[in-house]
């Protein structure tokens, strides 16, 4: 690629995050998609002191230090006695493919939806809405054909920084993965003329990777913090609006408590994301909660995850291999042996 063409698509990339961004409202994410008028929550920081959030917090920390303790020193890949599990090792080099088609399916069918981002933010309707979705709609249609996925992805993360100046730190739980899945595009995007397939060089999968578990977990814990943890009117809103969404209403527990508690279950999500130790048993777990909401909320919940369901997809493969299981979670072999030879590139399968 020359310099001019480095420069076209950098200015390029920055006109698309500017418009993405700047014509979108304040972010709405997840809960925000259903409570009803989720301007009405403010968020209370002040809440995070309750000691119940205390402890919650603490015990997550701890789990999270122990998770990767026993990760250490058990087999990698944790589920490589299963035998689906093993074959999953196949699909490492297609991982870059199938997460741009994650990331770019969302932010079509978004635009078909008028949402900017996220499905909580829509454009006026009209046409000089319309206008505003086409960059968001050709960054999309890019990344589904795997062309110049590189430029698709400067635009997806110069919106995340640009949106936290527009609209303040809460569009974090909206972006964030969205901008972790673009890093790692940027680092290691598919290639077209092997079919989508990937030669991954592992030094490369180590910075991909990096920029991979941050935007998700940010994502993770930004939602635990902004919309439970620092928001209980919210968290009760929802919960009194959807009341089977409290699982532990049979053994007493009531909003307030179930809501400290499902905060401190998606902050240790993200932990365990950021780690990615034992990354298969992760992207299992969490894929749980995610999934089980489908029945209750349909399309909307379908496609608002479906970078999320990208990001536990990749875990769950790259996970399924050695080299690039110890990669994705910097854990060493004990001894020293079996260890990686950082920049072996890995032919695809």
């Amino acid at each position: 690629m020359t310099v001019n063409l480095r420069v076209r698509a950098g200015a390029m990339g920055l006109v698309t995050a500017l418009t993405l961004t700047w014509t979108a409202g304040p972010a709405a994410a997840h809960q925000e998609w259903f409570v009803t008028d989720p301007d009405a929550y403010p968020l209370d920081f002040g809440a995070l002191l309750r000691p119940a959030v205390l402890v919650g917090v603490i015990l997550v920390v701890v789990a999270a230090l122990v998770w990767r303790a026993v990760a250490a020193r058990l087999p990698v890949p944790e589920l490589g006695a299963i035998k689906p599990a093993r074959r999953l090792g196949a699909l490492v080099p297609w991982v870059p493919r199938l997460l741009a088609a994650h990331l770019g399916i969302s932010l079509l069918v978004l635009a078909f939806d008028r949402a900017v981002l996220d499905p909580g933010i829509h454009v006026p309707d009209g046409l000089g809405g319309t206008l505003l979705l086409l960059p968001q709609a050709v960054v999309g249609a890019l990344l589904i054909a795997g062309v110049l996925v590189r430029m698709a992805a400067v635009a997806v993360i110069l919106s995340g920084p640009v949106a936290v100046v527009l609209h303040g730190p809460q569009v974090l739980a909206t972006l964030a993965v969205l901008v972790g899945i673009a890093g790692f595009l940027l680092v290691l995007p598919p290639r077209l003329k092997d079919g989508g397939r990937t030669q991954i060089d592992l030094a490369a999968l180590r910075r991909a990777t990096l920029a991979l578990k941050l935007g998700a977990g940010i994502t993770l814990i930004s939602l635990a913090v902004v919309e439970k943890l620092a928001n209980p009117d919210m968290a009760r809103a929802m919960l009194d609006q959807v009341p089977v969404l409290n699982l532990l209403t049979p053994f007493g527990v009531n909003a307030d408590a179930f809501a400290v508690f499902a905060g401190s279950v998606e902050l240790l999500f993200g932990l365990l994301v950021i780690s990615s130790a034992l990354p298969q048993v992760v992207a299992l777990v969490a894929a749980v909660p995610f999934t089980a909401t489908l029945a209750l909320f349909g399309g909307t919940e379908l496609l608002g995850h479906l970078p999320v369901y990208g990001v536990l997809l990749a875990l769950l493969v790259l996970g399924s291999r050695e080299d690039t299981s110890r990669v994705l979670s910097g854990l060493r072999p004990p001894d020293g042996a079996g260890r990686e030879r950082v920049g072996k590139t890995m032919t695809p399968a």
